[in-house]
């Protein structure tokens, strides 16, 4: 093929996805400088469209306009405007479905099952719940009176005010999910947004932009900064002074530099971090080889901070369980990897870069003496884009290191245990406290879940994550609570304001 017909193909390849703009005091336009940079399809590897560069300068300028509409408008105080705009954002995503999951396809390498329950209608669903519990928020508590004696009395209330600017960094594997969590509790409670989405997931940003646009959204209310750098943007907006609140999804390490990095200005932090999740099958659980066969870990590659990637099975039924996971493995060997099945849960990773780190961690697991039970190649075969087995290890203990760091991946680890106590050790045994599911008889079930320290956690199916609930975790998996009142609440400050009549 000539040079002259690889440019044509890779600039129809570019065609799939819109340019992605900026958007900075309610315009949308190019970075200074006109600079993009290309967005990379998890699929094939190939560029499927450009994303604005955001130099300093554009990010300086988002700072001002955020600061400006927080400080000069009646933004923070007009509770019904407010609650409108954000009304009329979320029908126009509804209108806007088929760019939603064209977003998720091509950029995210969502395979249609994921697009369909995770990464769009989910957010959409969640997106409406948390407009429901909108008018819970207290925004004013009465605290009575004190008498002070000689005829002094003080009258007390606390109020409840939005906390001023707020920076949202996002993650990329659920990118439309978390930016709408983020974005829209902020507005919400009346705060204004600079919103910087993962490098590789530039469009699920840029959409906010694009539709507050058409919405009518006040200049500087919301703000988009997008570039290729992933530190550039997130370290002005951490240590910049006019930045209220950081609120970030990411991995533990990157949120304890951005605590680091904030503590000059002691800005307000609201963090949600890694997870190591354990799933624990006790051993008078109901359909055991069913709820174990179902623990694979296939669902959008396993690139979620709440999934479950220990699996803990009683000793005495270990050899039933992988010979169950076996199956398993098996009869999804040839159903994963399809851009166009809907039944397809599991695509690509997201990245050369994700896809080596995987790699990397199951070569560590062989190392550490695990039994690769299934899985654990790469698999040019699928496509020219980064797709990695489904892998399973077992006779895992959880001292190595697949079973104490964050994957991310589609690598799940099986742990035996001998009883109840020994279950909820290992499971707590993790600096993570995210997420979890006990499945057994339901008294029995409740009693562990009750004892696994974890910010979520699910008894014989149960759904503990939806966006009329708090979502968040224990120890290194975060700071504050996302969803659901406690999530709009994480905006506010508390002012105490006591006078005499």
């Amino acid at each position: 093929m000539s040079t002259q017909t690889d440019t044509q193909a890779q600039a129809e390849t570019a065609t799939i996805l819109p340019e992605g703009k900026l958007f900075i005091d309610g315009a949308l336009r190019r970075a200074e400088g006109g600079k993009t940079y290309d967005n990379i399809g998890p699929w094939t590897g190939d560029v499927v469209g450009v994303a604005a560069d955001a130099s300093a300068a554009d990010v300086d300028a988002a700072i001002v306009a955020a600061r400006r509409a927080f400080d000069e408008t009646d933004w923070s105080t007009n509770h019904e405007k407010r609650f409108a705009l954000v009304q009329k954002l979320h029908a126009l995503f509804e209108a806007n479905m088929d760019k939603l999951v064209a977003i998720a396809r091509h950029e995210v390498g969502a395979p249609l099952l994921a697009v369909n329950r995770a990464q769009v209608a989910t957010c959409l669903g969640s997106w409406k719940a948390l407009m429901e519990v909108y008018p819970r928020v207290n925004w004013e508590k009465d605290y009575g009176t004190l008498d002070h004696g000689g005829g002094y009395v003080s009258h007390r209330k606390a109020v409840y005010e939005p906390i001023g600017v707020v920076a949202a960094i996002t993650p990329w594997n659920f990118p439309l999910y978390v930016n709408a969590e983020k974005v829209v509790s902020a507005l919400l409670a009346g705060c204004t947004v600079i919103l910087k989405p993962a490098p590789d997931t530039p469009l699920a940003g840029v959409i906010f932009g694009e539709l507050a646009a058409e919405a009518g959204f006040p200049a500087g209310v919301i703000n988009v900064i997008t570039g290729a750098d992933p530190a550039m943007a997130g370290e002005m907006l951490v240590t910049d002074p006019r930045v209220d609140l950081i609120t970030f999804t990411g991995s533990t390490q990157i949120g304890k530099h951005i605590m680091r990095q904030g503590a000059e200005t002691m800005k307000r932090m609201f963090l949600e971090l890694g997870g190591k999740s354990a799933c624990i099958v006790l051993d008078d659980a109901e359909n055991f080889a069913q709820i174990v066969a179902q623990s694979i870990l296939v669902f959008h590659a396993g690139q979620g901070c709440a999934v479950q990637s220990r699996l803990l099975v009683p000793r005495s039924r270990y050899d039933e369980a992988k010979a169950v996971l076996q199956a398993a493995y098996d009869g999804h060997a040839d159903k994963w990897g399809h851009f166009d099945d809907p039944a397809c849960a599991m695509g690509p990773v997201v990245s050369k870069k994700q896809m080596e780190r995987v790699k990397a961690y199951i070569d560590i697991g062989i190392a550490e003496g695990a039994t690769l039970l299934a899985g654990g190649a790469l698999r040019p075969d699928k496509g020219t884009g980064w797709f990695v087995e489904p892998t399973c290890f077992v006779d895992v203990t959880n001292d190595m290191r697949i079973a104490q760091e964050e994957i991310f991946g589609p690598v799940l680890v099986v742990i035996p245990y001998d009883d109840d106590e020994e279950a909820i050790r290992i499971a707590n045994d993790s600096v993570y406290g995210l997420s979890g599911g006990v499945w057994g008889s339901q008294d029995r079930a409740m009693r562990v879940a009750n004892r696994v320290r974890t910010g979520t956690i699910g008894v014989n199916g149960g759904a503990p994550i939806n966006g009329d609930l708090p979502f968040g975790g224990y120890k290194q998996s975060g700071i504050g609570r996302a969803w659901g009142v406690e999530g709009i609440e994480e905006y506010l400050e508390t002012k105490v304001i006591a006078w005499r009549e």
